[in-house]
């Protein structure tokens, strides 16, 4: 069932990963939006990179800061199950320390009143399975009772950063980080997509609040506009032609109070570059002219949008400069938008 109280009409937020070491800066950018977020900082230190960040506490992980790498041990994890379910009966042993994000509680401490809506996010059990390998370099998903340990693994680092949340803020959320998931439906996969869907949709049920996912990949969009989603997060810059063709889809899924949030400015400075919010304006209206095409009102197109940076960026020569202008790029199209 749907949300049908998140507000729509080109709200602005973005993703969480920020290329700033200076927590100041980024807490400055990160409540320059609609809809802010806590940043994560893989630059300031390796511990919150996105996947290290949701490591802490998982059995057979080992977090190596000198390599900067993950890695996941079939025997540790063995040996350290039975901790682990004994501990899990504690909701902070699911805490989001304060040596794994620099943000989080500096967030919890802003004024967010005048917000409509506050955002945490976790990387998503998918990419996290996939990216992850064992001691045979597979990826630990691939186990299915690691995989299951896993998938409720999560469900409880969104439900405690929820509760955190929830008590500076009324209507708080926490999305996924998918950027792996586009890699079930590769015929190399072993973690299917067949299997991932009944899986994913009985994750999505367990988790508190609206349920949304971000990815910058291109997946069959079936998938998750499909999975009883309240928000869907894409890279619309890149893949808003090919997601525009699901239609019938789109439809169901905005007609059913979804938020679709297009990522339509980039962030790689070439890209930003070649842009203007004029230029940006026109490419988001022929994606939502196409789609009125075929039969989807404008209307419930703009009353079910957010609008984003296309994706986060940690590679640009100029540090933070291209991902700062592409926020300011960000706010003149939603103002274009809005005004239209």
């Amino acid at each position: 069932m749907k949300n049908e109280m998140l507000p729509g009409r080109a709200l602005t937020t973005a993703m969480g990963i920020l290329p700033h070491v200076n927590l100041e800066d980024a807490l400055r950018l990160s409540l320059s939006v609609d809809i802010p977020f806590w940043p994560q900082l893989p630059k300031y230190r390796f511990k919150e990179d996105m996947y290290a960040q949701f490591a802490q506490h998982f059995p057979g992980l080992i977090i190596d800061e000198e390599h900067e790498i993950l890695r996941f041990s079939h025997q540790l994890f063995t040996e350290q199950l039975d901790i682990y379910l004994e501990e899990s009966q504690k909701d902070d042993y699911f805490e989001l320390t304060p040596d794994f994000s620099t943000a989080f509680r500096a967030f919890l401490k802003q004024d967010l009143s005048n917000y409509p809506m506050v955002r945490g996010q976790t990387v998503g059990p998918i990419s996290f399975g996939l990216k992850i390998c064992d001691e045979d370099l597979k990826p630990m998903i691939y186990n299915d009772f690691v995989r299951e340990i896993l998938y409720n693994f999560l469900v409880r680092k969104i439900e405690w950063q929820y509760q955190a949340l929830s008590k500076i803020h009324k209507k708080p959320f926490v999305w996924l980080d998918e950027p792996g998931l586009e890699m079930i439906f590769n015929s190399f996969s072993a973690y299917t997509s067949e299997l991932a869907q009944g899986e994913y949709q009985s994750f999505l049920a367990q988790l508190p609040g609206p349920k949304g996912v971000h990815l910058c990949g291109n997946p069959d969009w079936s998938f998750l506009l499909g999975a009883n989603l309240d928000i869907l997060s894409v890279d619309a810059f890149s893949w808003g032609q090919i997601l525009v063709r699901y239609t019938d889809e789109v439809k169901e899924f905005l007609k059913g109070g979804g938020i679709l949030t297009w990522g339509i400015t980039p962030t790689l400075t070439t890209e930003l570059s070649e842009e203007s919010a004029e230029k940006l304006y026109k490419r988001l209206m022929e994606l939502w002219e196409f789609l009125g095409k075929h039969g989807l009102e404008e209307s419930l197109i703009y009353d079910r949008c957010w609008l984003a940076p296309s994706r986060c960026c940690l590679i640009n020569a100029d540090g933070v400069n291209s991902v700062e202008q592409s926020y300011k790029v960000l706010k003149d199209i939603a103002q274009k938008v809005i005004n239209s």
